[in-house]
């Protein structure tokens, strides 16, 4: 290429869009060492602190997510016709070479602008049914990866989709490698293939169970689970519990446990989330794409609960892994009784099933997709070499 390129990654806003990029981002620059990476997201503090500590550029501008209502609707229509044009200017201004749309609410004004200024764009897809900006522009993009085979029957054919995986943390894809060189070695040494389940906790008789909310939408598991595991206290034994509450509800959450007399380690972020999951033996935790790719590396059982505010995109990525057998589901918006009944119903015989976790474990392991961030930079790649191409032309 004749001049350094300039890659934006646009969106963000949770960490399931983010995540995502994070890794795509770390893959580009060890691809092309000479490539300027810079994300564009919705300027919250754990989003900028996070681009930082990867060490890539940020800028943020104005995006606002579908309006809940009519009041919200006015803003929605200003503060997104206002990042489109500030896009169309930092693209310009800053020679952008290619867009990555990661989802969220900076991505579609960040999208529309790449398009209409005619920069190869990228977009990522990590449920099984599309979002709607997805649908919208997905037919003008380069290229739509996607992380769910199944999405290939929610878009035209016509559309330039590639399933990819969804891209997860890299933390998460070193351990993984790391468990199957493990594993390898294993089964080399004692001619089987049936090799104990990796781990790297020091106790060998405690198992763990992890809590993963982190985002508005835990606040229901964050209420619920403390009173389910009241009642859980015999099948408890020999368990760990570890509850990431999300900012703003930690002292609630830890007051709920104590109250509940049940022993948890509650916090509000868990920055070194990987080796936590792959040292653990249960999850409960939503089903956003991100969140079950990662599952899937660790290779940690789960109960899903999928988030009721986005119910048709969560419910359909649950339902993959729970097919697979490598989940169970619970649905907050069809409960028959209280959620910590249902909560108490799910992990009882999984608590003490150790056989039954680990055929989960197993099925989990089957649905990795270790080589997803890679396969999406092979897109990037592919969409600077054709722009170059046809710019030489």
């Amino acid at each position: 290429m004749t001049r350094t390129p300039h890659i934006v990654l646009a969106g963000g806003g949770t960490p399931g869009n983010l995540y995502p990029g994070l890794a795509v981002a770390a893959h580009v620059v060890e691809r092309l060492p000479e490539a300027v990476v810079t994300f564009i997201g919705s300027g919250r503090p754990h989003e900028r602190h996070s681009v930082g500590a990867a060490g890539f550029g940020y800028a943020h501008l104005p995006s606002r997510a579908a309006p809940q209502s009519a009041l919200h609707a006015v803003r929605f229509v200003t503060d997104n016709v206002a990042g489109y044009w500030a896009c169309r200017w930092y693209f310009r201004e800053k020679q952008v070479s290619l867009v990555v749309g990661l989802g969220g609410a900076a991505s579609a004004p960040a999208v529309r602008a790449g398009i209409s200024r005619g920069i190869p764009t990228v977009m990522l897809e990590q449920n099984v049914v599309p979002s709607r900006v997805t649908r919208w522009l997905a037919g003008s993009a380069s290229a739509v990866c996607v992380g769910f085979q199944d999405t290939l029957a929610e878009l035209p054919s016509s559309m330039p989709i590639v399933v990819t995986g969804n891209p997860a943390r890299p933390a998460f894809e070193r351990l993984y490698r790391q468990r199957q060189t493990w594993l390898s070695g294993y089964c080399e040494l004692h001619d089987s293939h049936d090799a104990p389940i990796f781990t790297e906790r020091g106790s060998a008789c405690e198992k763990r169970l992890v809590v993963i909310g982190g985002a508005a939408g835990a606040r229901s598991i964050n209420e619920n689970i403390p009173r389910a595991l009241a009642r859980l206290r015999e099948q408890l034994a020999g368990w760990q519990i570890v509850h990431q509450s999300g900012e703003g509800q930690l002292h609630e959450t830890a007051l709920r446990y104590r109250d509940a007399g049940v022993d948890a380690l509650v916090v509000a972020f868990i920055d070194e989330m990987a080796p936590v999951m792959f040292d653990s033996d249960l999850a409960v935790c939503r089903s956003g794409g991100t969140t079950l790719a990662e599952l899937a590396l660790a290779g940690l059982p789960a109960v899903l609960v999928p988030y009721p505010r986005v119910m048709d995109f969560h419910m359909p990525n649950a339902e993959v892994y729970a097919d697979a057998e490598a989940a169970t589901i619970i649905d907050e918006t069809d409960l028959l009784g209280p959620f910590a009944d249902e909560l108490v119903a799910h992990l009882k015989p999984l608590l003490v099933d150790d056989s039954r976790r680990r055929r989960m474990a197993t099925n989990m392991r089957r649905l990795a997709r270790p080589d997803a961030a890679a396969n999406v930079t092979d897109v990037i790649c592919d969409a600077l070499c054709l722009s170059h191409s046809r710019a030489a032309a």
